[in-house]
């Protein structure tokens, strides 16, 4: 029942690169920002354990997948068969522990294995992977965490603190120098050595920084209409008005 829904979708996606004008016109190229939008889409619908909303979004992904493969097999640059089966092959050649011999002791084990195995497989180097589209945040994490599957990392976490500031030491110093080049470069150092901090207390600051983010806006938005209740203009009030809400904002969330 599921291969044959499987199969009636990616037929429905083929007629209309037949059929539809504006499917027909796609290519790789123009779709590639809504397959960006319809990730992020996905992620708030998880960050939000909204499952209905997730199993729409995972439907979207799919149409994705499905429609950038057909557009592929329309040039014979490799058909959706193949997508499917050399991802089944990696799978397998990457978890020799579950498919073959290899026994592991735990994850962290079957993390560095993950990493020889993509070595074998062609790479030049251990940080090879990781896109350069990805927000910095998220990248700098990505770029030390493959780093520091092969040795390249503090022993705990005192010593990656020590290390945090002393960047902030050096940021301190280019700030009173006033240079803004040495300024932006020692808070980018600054920020990479605090990501590097998050591994160790187990914190993916990416999702840290978007549940800040969100709080911010959560408290930002509860001064406008407090202000609004009061008959006040935001642009008119006082820091110390908006800061006294904001506290009080704070104790509503923490209810």
């Amino acid at each position: 029942m599921h291969i044959k829904e499987f199969e009636k979708f990616v037929e429905i996606v083929r007629r209309l690169r037949k059929d539809c004008p504006w499917d027909r016109e796609q290519t790789h190229t123009s779709i590639r920002h809504n397959l960006l939008e319809e990730t992020y889409e996905t992620i708030e619908a998880i960050e939000h354990n909204d499952l209905q909303e997730l199993r729409k979004e995972l439907g979207d992904l799919l149409l994705h997948v499905v429609l950038h493969s057909v557009i592929a097999e329309e040039t014979n640059e490799f058909s959706l068969q193949e997508v499917i089966a050399k991802e089944s092959e990696k799978l397998i050649h990457r978890h020799p522990h579950v498919f073959g011999e290899v026994e592991v002791l735990d994850a962290k084990e079957v993390k560095q294995n993950w990493e020889r195995l993509k070595m074998q497989e062609g790479r030049n180097s251990i940080l090879d992977g990781i896109p350069k589209e990805l927000p910095a945040l998220q990248r700098s994490y990505r770029l030390q965490d493959k780093a520091g599957k092969v040795g390249f990392e503090w022993n705990n976490k005192e010593d990656a603190w020590k290390k945090f500031e002393e960047e902030l030491g050096e940021f301190h110093e280019a700030v009173d120098k006033g240079k803004y080049d040495e300024i932006e470069d020692e808070f980018g150092d600054l920020l990479f050595t605090l990501v590097n901090y998050a591994r160790y207390i187990n914190v993916q600051p990416e999702n840290s920084l978007r549940g800040t983010c969100e709080k911010f806006i959560t408290r930002f938005q509860f001064i406008e209409r407090e202000l609004k209740k009061r008959g006040k203009d935001i642009y008119q009030s006082s820091l110390e008005e908006m800061d006294a809400l904001w506290n009080e904002a704070k104790k509503h969330q923490s209810k």
